[in-house]
């Protein structure tokens, strides 16, 4: 029985005036600048200060505020008393959802000194969704997407100035996203 010639190494392309060593060669720098390229990306940003420590890990996990179940709840888990209502915040969503898994969400504040702003759904098993950590002198706006079980009011949480504040904007939920 004779052995089959490795059919891979012998094609050539014919379009090229490479010989077949100088093809392998350029296949190899090819296949070793792909798979360093994005470590050299990370380092060359690293050293620029553009990547710190904490830009490539999350901040701190707020257990007790992701497990609280309303906004009074969520509120004190985050470190405030109470939140006051306030016309500068601004919920966009789609008034109805037509699927509860996937549901747009933006908010905007006027308010100054934005520190931090929070997405919380009321109806869902734990009701805070999201929370953002806002730089000094960066524009107060979140977008994202929530999961809803159901119709629900949502929350936009805005620790400004050390107090916060919230509005509220109800959301019809056609097709449940949370197991509905």
């Amino acid at each position: 029985m004779t052995a089959m010639p490795n059919l891979e190494q012998n094609i050539v392309n014919p379009l090229s005036h490479e010989t077949e060593e100088e093809n392998t060669m350029s296949m190899n720098r090819r296949h070793f600048l792909k798979g360093t390229s994005g470590a050299t990306v990370m380092a060359l940003a690293a050293s620029a200060g553009l990547l710190g420590a904490g830009a490539a890990e999350a901040s701190t996990w707020n257990e007790n505020a992701f497990k609280a179940k309303n906004l009074n709840e969520t509120v004190k888990a985050l470190g405030g008393q109470t939140a006051t209502e306030s016309k500068d915040i601004t919920i966009t969503s789609p008034d109805i959802a037509e699927n509860g898994a996937v549901v747009p969400v933006s908010v905007s504040s006027k308010l100054a000194n934005v520190e931090s702003m929070s997405i919380l759904v009321e109806k869902n098993p734990n009701s805070l969704a999201a929370s953002f950590n806002i730089p000094q002198g960066t524009e107060a706006f979140v977008s994202t997407r929530v999961k809803m079980g159901q119709t629900s009011n949502v929350h936009a949480v805005v620790k400004a100035g050390g107090q916060y504040y919230y509005a509220t904007k109800e959301i019809k939920v056609t097709l449940g996203g949370c197991g509905g």
